[in-house]
């Protein structure tokens, strides 16, 4: 940890982590909280992205924003990368894999183990980079060719740090745990075990941690609903202050990629003991619930049960029985035709609940990856949606309604999901759009949920709703978990919380936990386990980044508390720690959603190497100054026309437009556009595919005949549970430790890297290399395609 020579530590200076970019420059994201940092390539030579530094504010850059010099490194936060062995002029260097990190590896003699070029390993760092040297590693796990079955699943979960082994310790208490409920489980328990509770799940799922029940009740003198919602009762099997409970918060999420899932808890948890399959006994929690015939919630209780599922339908399965009452699914399942029927009536009933409650609704097609035995992908499809899909759904935010309004009311620390009303810069952006598409948005400075809500209703039929539908979208906060109750805007809830998933997420865990507390009448208040880092990261902007600073500052007073500082007591005593819990299962949720979206698009570019020079039709979906993004219609695969191929005009970007507009031809592209582009470059490092203009349709808007229902951020209640083979490679592929290196001849070779190479085109180029593979940073000058949906989450 070297301290700049030039320059000693002032009170003024702040500290931050870096944050690398692929094109060589980073910031620094202060603690605080305050405005982000500009790092020039320079300073970056001396730091890697991840780290946590001190760093002084010199003045601006050219753009006006503050740009810094690192005053010290504090904390190195790499000590394993992941990349490609090259040989490059002679030495042995290993590429990150992570393009924000811009250093290369020098790997000195002895320290390649066992690894061949060309291979995907991990590297140890030995000896980290500063100005005058390069930073030294040596192989510590060879994952193997490129081209391996599953590799790019191996590669995600190691570049952005995604816990993917279970600990020894979890592992063993898995072990000693039952196979199925014992007797002395049931103590204190309602024996549910003669309800026809079934499960509703995709044909690939391969956990089941919600049942449900529906049946016409009177409630007094008027007619209702009972809607049982039976969910997995994970808490009763993992305790606070055990391993597999310290595992669970250390994931907070599982990871879905395509073929694949990395689970929170292990599969005797998550696919045995606590999945709630059918014709035997589980252990549950339940929301038992009287719905009236106007989708009001007259009464709930949560209680501890025991159930015993009495079938495991799938979503099209119960929507063949319910269009068709005299197919043969129905004649199948005619004793439990009752039941869906009732759950059928019932949904009608929410469904029209949402909608005068005003609920925000974004139609958009979701896709599915088939892959092939070795993982890549064979095509991409439209995910069908049918009402059984929504049926769940409802039944799932019922639920959830119910446990944070049980938690408000008894006054009990938690974590909500929240989701916050449009800041007002986005507001303006926002209506800057619409006003130029002859629309406006209702509810003047502090628009309400039903006022996105008519303005939905207002874009559904138009010839470019996609584009405007993206633009509300985009206007959009992103959801999160917190302590403080701040509602749900997206869904119109005045509280909303997790409780259906406990096997996936962390956050519904803990709301088992309250939930128990409460009926027994015992505070319940979480401790973080010592040896569990947590992920305090701030997001770029938003409440998100205040909660983060929040929980930054806390965590270091519990460990050091200030002079004269007041730490709360009593009830209060335990906030810091659920705000410290809600930024690091929020902060795990972004960093589970980019590892998936990082493997999703490694394969589509994989699979567009195959249809390279070929021509499609394509819908605009995003507009930047150097740029237009294109969505393929048949293939769902998105990638970028740059601003130089659409013709020798200069195009001005018109941001309230969302358009590019050539000053001398006055020609448009608008989002929703419907151009034909050729395939012209496949980038698979950079993760980029490049299209050029073919010829353009028009602006219009494009069909789909397979939409669904998106409801903000995965606020379901229920994630999608995909196909997720525990194993997608085979056995003889699995990563191999080497041994026998030599540490003090590797750190000795350190000098050998005295500036650090940049000859990305020899890369491409080396014997290294196999045909048709980039490496590195992409050649040209164009900037780089990024991935629209992270940009515009």
């Amino acid at each position: 940890m070297r301290k700049a020579k030039d320059l000693m530590p002032r009170e003024a200076d702040r500290l931050g982590t870096v944050q690398g970019h692929r094109d060589g420059f980073g910031f620094v994201i202060p603690d605080d909280g305050g405005e982000d940092i500009f790092l020039s390539e320079r300073e970056m030579s001396r730091v890697m992205h991840g780290d946590r530094v001190n760093v002084r504010v010199l003045g601006t850059d050219r753009r006006g924003r503050p740009e810094g010099q690192i005053v010290e490194v504090v904390l190195h936060a790499n000590k394993v990368v992941i990349g490609r062995l090259l040989n490059e002029n002679g030495v042995l260097i290993v590429a990150p894999e992570d393009k924000r990190i811009g250093h290369d590896i020098l790997i000195p003699p002895k320290g390649q183990g066992q690894a061949k070029l060309g291979q995907v390993v991990s590297v140890e760092i030995i000896d980290y980079p500063d100005s005058y040297r390069q930073a030294v590693g040596r192989v510590v796990e060879v994952l193997g060719e490129i081209d391996d079955p599953g590799m790019e699943i191996e590669i995600a979960v190691r570049k952005y740090g995604v816990p993917h082994e279970f600990s020894v310790a979890a592992m063993k208490e898995a072990a000693a745990l039952p196979d199925t409920v014992q007797q002395e489980d049931l103590e204190g328990r309602v024996d549910l075990r003669d309800v026809s509770l079934v499960t509703i799940d995709g044909a690939d799922a391969r956990d089941f941690d919600d049942a449900v029940y529906c049946e016409p009740v009177m409630y007094g003198k008027t007619k209702a609903w009972r809607l049982i919602v039976a969910i997995a009762d994970v808490s009763h099997y993992v305790k606070p202050g055990h391993p597999l409970d310290d595992e669970g918060l250390l994931r907070a999420t599982s990871v879905y990629f395509p073929r694949r899932v990395i689970p929170m808890l292990p599969e005797k948890i998550s696919n045995g003991l606590c999945s709630l399959n059918p014709y035997v006994d589980r252990l549950c929690m339940v929301c038992d619930s009287v719905v009236d015939n106007n989708g009001i919630v007259l009464a709930y209780q949560f209680y501890p049960a025991v159930m015993h599922s009495a079938q495991r339908f799938t979503y099209d399965t119960v929507w063949e029985i319910l269009s068709n009452s005299k197919g043969p699914e129905a004649a199948r399942f005619a004793q439990f035709r009752p039941l869906l029927t009732n759950l059928y009536s019932l949904f009608k009933i929410l469904l029209s609940a949402r909608e005068k409650r005003g609920a925000i609704e974004f139609e958009t097609t979701e896709t599915q990856i088939i892959s092939n035995e070795l993982g890549k992908i064979l095509r991409i499809e439209p995910r069908l949606r049918n009402d059984a899909h929504r049926l769940i759904e409802e039944c799932m935010l019922t639920a959830n309604v119910c446990a944070a309004d049980f938690i408000d009311k008894n006054k009990h620390l938690s974590l909500y999901r929240v989701h916050g009303e449009p800041s007002e810069e986005k507001l303006v952006t926002l209506r800057q759009v619409l006003r130029t598409s002859g629309l406006s948005l209702g509810g003047g400075e502090k628009p309400k949920p039903r006022d996105f809500a008519k303005l939905m209703r207002e874009i559904k039929d138009r010839p470019d709703a996609n584009m405007l539908q993206s633009v509300v979208l985009r206007s959009m906060q992103q959801a999160m978990y917190q302590p403080d109750n701040e509602g749900h805007f997206g869904l119109a809830y005045p509280a909303y919380s997790h409780f259906t998933s406990p096997i996936r997420r962390y956050p519904d865990l803990l709301t088992h936990r309250v939930i128990k507390s409460i009926l027994q009448k015992k505070p319940y208040t979480p401790v973080l386990p010592p040896k569990v880092p947590l992920n305090l990261t701030l997001p770029r902007k938003g409440k998100g980044r205040e909660n983060a600073v929040n929980a930054k500052k806390s965590q270091n007073d519990a460990r050091a508390p200030a002079k004269g500082a007041k730490l709360p007591k009593g009830a209060n005593a335990a906030l810091p720690i659920w705000g410290q819990l809600g930024v690091h299962c929020s902060s795990n949720e972004r960093r589970a959603d980019e590892a998936s979206r990082d493997v999703e698009a490694w394969l589509k570019c994989y699979y567009m190497r195959d249809h390279l020079g070929q021509e499609y039709a394509g819908t605009v979906t995003g507009v930047a100054n150097f740029g237009l993004f294109i969505q393929l219609e048949n293939l769902f695969v998105e990638g970028m026309v740059h601003v130089t191929e659409l013709g020798g005009d200069y195009f001005q970007y018109d941001e309230a437009r969302q358009e590019l507009r050539g000053e001398r031809t006055g020609i448009r592209y608008r989002l929703g556009d419907r151009l034909h582009v050729l395939v012209s470059r496949v980038d698979l490092d950079a993760r980029k595919i490049e299209f050029s203009l073919v010829k353009s349709s028009g602006a219009e808007g494009v069909g789909s005949s397979s939409r669904r229902q998106l409801i903000l951020a995965a606020d379901t209640g229920r994630p999608n549970k995909k196909a997720a083979p525990n194993k997608s490679r085979p056995t003889h592929k699995a990563p191999q430790k080497p041994s026998g290196i030599n540490v003090n001849a590797a750190k000795s070779a350190g000098t050998l890297g005295a500036t650090q190479s940049k000859s990305k085109a020899s890369r491409k180029n080396g014997k290294a290399n196999k045909p048709g593979r980039s490496v590195g940073k992409p050649t040209g000058t164009k900037p780089p395609v990024r991935n629209t949906k992270a940009r515009r989450k």
